[in-house]
């Protein structure tokens, strides 16, 4: 024999008395561990001869792995020293470090004797030394139980039998108390060992068959039954069904038994999973597929049916119960009969990420099976990092996503686009080609006035142009925001062939659709129009003012989802007015499902970041739609800007307005050709101007207009687009300064806010408190002020304002300006906007139209009605004069 310093401390160990350290239960259960090849990564490390190291990691049955170490040391001064370290509950003394060092052992084919001494762990009581430990079984199997009292009363009980196994042999126990002998079986048997099996079955709610069987079964019946059988005892001394016992089961297992099923019996309880799985495949465009399992006994299992089911189970505790163990388990269904143990605490952490996908209703119909994986869009990679898994596959994935979602230079449109956009604009081109390259949909959310139109515009004429949108594109908006795409379209895409689909005679132009490459309509029209749209397939659909369907449940929400479109794109400055609902609506309207059904957004968002304030929600809901959403507000690109941005504002007439300024242009056009012909355009100057005044008031609203024509005419599409624009200016917070020539307008506008219940104040030449409403205004008390234009253009200071409308645009320039400035001023920090609201086709527009080139007729027009400096030509007059 080798002296002990130069012997291997493998050979050492191996021949050592080790299992002392160890109690029964332990030494036990690592035996079975060790038996069940339940150990991976095992290293042993005897570089150096004076220390061996072990590690390991082990799984027993029914548990969650643990890694296992072991030291064993030798000095010249001092004895054998072994430690033993576990990240288990026990510690150092558990069946993880048996299993290990049994491993261990069996790696050294020639130990040498050695006797350790651990004073560092306590004394635990020596095993018998048997020639093999005795493994505690217990075969489940269900038998007929009739009632001897109602022979055709028929159930079916639960039975245990216990036997032991000895190296493969079996045997059944028996009641003689000899510590060791052999039986007729040749079998060295473990009396003592065998006991205190039997004795741990009196933890559990299990009796001897025979106790109360024989109280309901005839004498053949009972023939059935050894007295190795044990039921569950459900009460009234009355044995419990299959299912009860199945109950018990992994509490059985944990304790050490070992579990064997008959085919009868409804449950077999699986082995614990030795590893996790998350599969993930790139389809290489903005899908990819993600699919869990778990490996049992070197078989995959597909964990998508048993998260579903745990959720559709009433009794799976998605949060943690009072008093609930750490290590607690759930035996989740694999199929119909077999069951796996699975850690409670790492269920919810799986389930937690991914609950928007698999609480959602099963899109395979009625009678199909769900899909065997999860079909996730691009921008929700990130929940990748967040499952408690190792990952497999998805890395050229992040890497697609991390090039897509990475800064990007501002962009500039293709060639022929007539604008010349702003950096921040640039920037925004840039974002929607992102959307663009990764085939998703998303929301443009930029602040009011910050140029979305003509960003969207900008991005359909670089994708058309870059041959990538061949199909059309179909623009929804609101029905006061149809001239303005309109007008922008042609003004800065002007060979972009565009169609407005509005007006009594528009269904006749649905068969020119194929026709075109951007096509307008209205989100009133899309329920009336459906069954024209349903059929054709866009390249793009664009959401203006997206807010408009911030209910999901309205027509207009439901047959927007019924589009059919490559892509979708929502455009608003309010994505969320009221709460979190309305941005569900309007991102699941271009991207649908992204964030779950509405349901489930609400229980896994609305209501803990509402009502709760849970910031870890919030910051995940951030997560999830970040890369879908760009949103800048005034402050933020106010570098970028000029201090002070003018937008106009294009008005449809409609319906009896329209009707009403028809007529009356009839009927001045008339006038005013019988004036001139009479006395010369030069002499006629009253006349012209009255004519265009009337035809101005009919743009504002009909009740203006003092004739007969107009009396009943309630209907006002510039009051409604008013009205529109500042409920949307007021939840972005800001201050507004809303200026018209009519004092009677004023009082208009002013009775329609107060139905709408939005504080404003009003100044007029006849108001006495002009300083007391000026400092109220500037205090932040109301959000609207309503001025006359002739009494507020000079000598106010507003400068908490930073938004002005002209309601109906002062034709001078300069007194227009003057107006403007009483928000555009010394003391001014923010950028102001100015937004001009006009009627597109009648006098309102055209004379905009000639004001740059003819500030003699605008000077004519708005000097008090005189004819100073009026010089146009008959042909200019007819033009203005001409029909919408």
């Amino acid at each position: 024999m080798l002296p002990m310093a130069d012997t291997p401390l493998l050979a050492l160990l191996a021949g050592s008395n080790w299992p002392h350290l160890f109690d029964r239960k332990a030494l036990r259960a690592g035996g079975d561990i060790a038996r069940g090849s339940s150990i991976s990564e095992l290293r042993i490390d005897d570089s150096d001869a004076d220390t061996l190291r072990l590690s390991a990691r082990v799984t027993a049955p029914f548990d969650a792995p643990w890694n296992s170490q072991i030291k064993l040391h030798r000095s010249s001064d001092a004895p054998f020293e072994l430690d033993l370290r576990c990240t288990c509950p026990d510690g150092g003394r558990c069946a993880h470090n048996a299993a290990l060092l049994l491993a261990a052992a069996e790696r050294n084919t020639d130990p040498v004797p050695l006797v350790l001494q651990a004073p560092t762990l306590a004394p635990v009581r020596a095993a018998a030394a048997v020639a093999v430990e005795p493994r505690a079984v217990l075969t489940l199997r269900t038998e007929r139980f009739g009632v001897r009292v109602h022979r055709t009363a028929q159930s079916r009980i639960g039975v245990a039998r216990l036997s032991f196994d000895y190296a493969g042999q079996r045997v059944p126990p028996d009641n003689r108390s000899t510590p060791q002998r052999s039986d007729d079986s040749g079998i060295e048997r473990a009396r003592a060992l065998e006991g205190e099996w039997i004795d741990q079955l009196a933890d559990f709610p299990l009796v001897p068959a025979d106790a109360v069987v024989g109280l309901y079964l005839d004498d053949d019946d009972i023939a059935r039954y050894a007295p190795s059988d044990y039921v569950l005892e459900r009460g009234e001394g009355r044995p419990a069904s299959p299912a009860h016992l199945a109950k018990v089961l992994s509490r059985l297992a944990a304790a050490g038994f070992t579990l064997e099923f008959e085919p009868d019996f409804p449950v077999e309880l699986m082995a614990a999973p030795s590893d996790w799985h998350v599969d993930v495949r790139d389809r290489g465009d903005a899908w990819f597929d993600v699919k869990l399992g778990i490996d049992v006994g070197g078989e995959r299992i597909d964990l998508l049916p048993v998260l579903r089911a745990l959720l559709a189970d009433p009794g799976f505790p998605r949060e943690p119960l009072p008093n609930e163990r750490a290590d607690a388990m759930w035996l989740a269904a694999v199929d119909e009969r077999r069951k796996v143990p699975l850690p409670l605490k790492r269920l919810r952490a799986l389930i937690e990420p991914l609950l928007e996908w698999l609480d959602r209703p099963t899109e395979a119909g009625a009678g199909r099976e769900p899909p065997p994986e999860l079909q996730l869009r691009l921008p929700q990679v990130a929940i990748l990092e967040e499952l408690p898994l190792k990952l497999d596959g998805g890395a050229g994935l992040r890497e697609r996503l991390a090039v897509l979602t990475a800064e990007r230079p501002p962009a500039l449109p293709a060639e022929g686009f007539l604008a010349e956009l702003r950096p921040y604009q640039q920037q925004g081109l840039a974002w929607l080609g992102f959307l663009a390259d990764a085939g998703l949909g998303g929301i443009l959310a930029d602040d009011m006035g910050l140029g979305k139109t003509v960003q969207v515009l900008a991005h359909i004429w670089t994708e058309r142009a870059a041959g990538r949108l061949k199909k059309p594109v179909l623009v929804v908006v609101p029905t006061s925001l149809v001239a303005n795409w309109r007008n922008e379209a042609r003004k800065f895409a002007p060979k972009l062939r565009t169609l407005v689909l509005h007006g009594p005679d528009r269904r006749e132009l649905y068969a020119q659709l194929g026709m075109h490459d951007l096509l307008i309509t209205t989100y009133p029209l899309l329920g009336r129009d459906q069954k024209f749209i349903k059929p054709h397939r866009f390249g793009l659909l664009v959401l203006d003012e997206a807010q408009t369907i911030k209910n999901a449940h309205t027509q207009a929400a439901q047959v927007v989802r019924g589009i059919k479109a490559q892509r979708r794109l929502a455009v608003t400055g309010t994505p969320l007015e009221n709460h979190l609902g309305e941005l569900w609506a309007q991102l699941d309207a271009v991207e649908p499902g992204i964030l779950g059904s509405e349901r489930t957004f609400t229980t896994l968002y609305r209501t803990p970041i509402e009502k709760h304030g849970n910031q870890a929600r919030q910051q995940r809901l951030n997560r999830r739609i970040a890369p879908l959403i760009l949103r800048r507000r005034k402050e933020d690109v106010a570098p970028d800007l000029p201090a002070r941005t003018e937008i106009l504002r294009s008005v449809d007439l409609e319906g009896r307005q329209r009707d009403l300024y028809e007529t009356l242009r009839l009927a001045q056009e008339a006038r005013v050709q019988a004036a001139v012909s009479e006395h010369g355009l030069g002499q006629s100057g009253i006349i012209v101007l009255d004519a265009l005044l009337k035809l101005r008031q009919v743009c504002c609203d009909p009740r203006l207009v003092k004739l007969d024509a107009a009396k009943g005419i309630l209907e006002s599409a510039k009051l409604e687009h008013l009205l529109e624009l500042l409920e949307e200016l007021i939840s972005e917070d800001r201050r507004v300064l809303v200026f018209s020539q009519f004092t009677e307008m004023l009082d208009l506008i002013s009775a329609a806010l107060q139905r709408q219940q939005i504080d404003h104040m009003m100044l007029t030449g006849n108001t006495q408190n002009r300083g007391a409403l000026v400092d109220r205004f500037q205090r932040g008390e109301v959000p609207v002020f309503l001025i006359s234009l002739k009494a507020g253009g000079v000598g106010l200071n507003l400068t908490a304002a930073d938004t002005v409308i002209h309601y109906d645009p002062w034709w001078n320039p300069a007194v227009e300006a003057q107006a403007s400035d009483r928000a555009h001023r010394i003391g001014q920090e923010k950028p102001v906007f100015i937004y001009k609201l006009i009627c597109s086709g009648t006098v309102e527009e055209k004379i905009q139209a000639m004001q740059s080139q003819k500030s003699a007729l605008a000077q004519a027009v708005l000097e008090g009605g005189t004819t100073r400096g009026l010089s146009f030509s008959a042909d200019e007059l007819a033009e203005l004069l001409a029909p919408v």
